[in-house]
């Protein structure tokens, strides 16, 4: 009983993925996801509460993804800025941004292009303001740790460490680049970022 139950639910988020992506959130309909999928659209409403919590729930897995590189980076699990020019660093880091579109290249091209009408329709905006916050409070820790840096940076500027961020992303599932030139490109950006934070936290 419970693996046809479970078989219903990934069948309607089959179902809905394809469709929020073929049309977004707000032109797919209830009654749509019920017509391809063959569930009953009284049945829906025994698996999610609405159309909102089905497409909070295709997309989780790369807003959690998102959260987990927030944190380890600026959050819990934050970096000492020494540690944070080093080669293994960039490499690490370059990695993380490439994981990130090779799993969830499918799912950020409905969570940023195809979200508009549902909650997370401003995710991005919330993200970049939670990512500012985050790195403000990073670099206070920081400056009490080192005496030698001096993060009086705007909070625009670090508002704008993640808004390039998610432009890289948005860029690269747009135009598709070979997993070499990929590399590449994401190696050049993460490069750029690290030396211009180093730049302004030692002035």
């Amino acid at each position: 009983m419970q693996k046809a139950k479970d078989n219903i639910r990934k069948k309607l988020l089959q179902t809905a993925e394809c469709l929020f992506r073929q049309k977004g959130f707000s032109k797919t309909s209830m009654r749509e996801i019920s017509d391809i999928s063959c569930v009953g659209l009284s049945n829906i409403y025994n698996y999610f509460e609405n159309k909102d919590e089905i497409f909070c729930e295709i997309v989780k897995p790369v807003t959690q993804a998102f959260e987990v590189i927030l944190q380890k980076h600026h959050g819990d699990g934050r970096q000492d800025f020494n540690d944070m020019w080093s080669p293994d660093y960039l490499q690490r880091t370059t990695e993380e941004y490439m994981d990130m579109i090779h799993k969830h290249r499918r799912l950020m091209t409905i969570l940023f292009f195809r979200a508009q009408g549902s909650s997370l329709e401003k995710f991005r905006e919330q993200f970049t303001n939670r990512s500012t916050e985050l790195v403000k409070e990073h670099m206070q820790c920081m400056k009490k740790m080192h005496d030698g840096h001096h993060p009086d940076i705007s909070d625009f500027t670090i508002h704008l460490h993640t808004v390039w961020m998610f432009t890289l992303l948005e860029e690269c599932i747009i135009h598709r680049p070979t997993p070499e030139e990929l590399k590449k490109i994401i190696t050049e950006y993460v490069t750029f970022e690290l030396a211009g934070w180093r730049e302004l936290t030692s002035m």
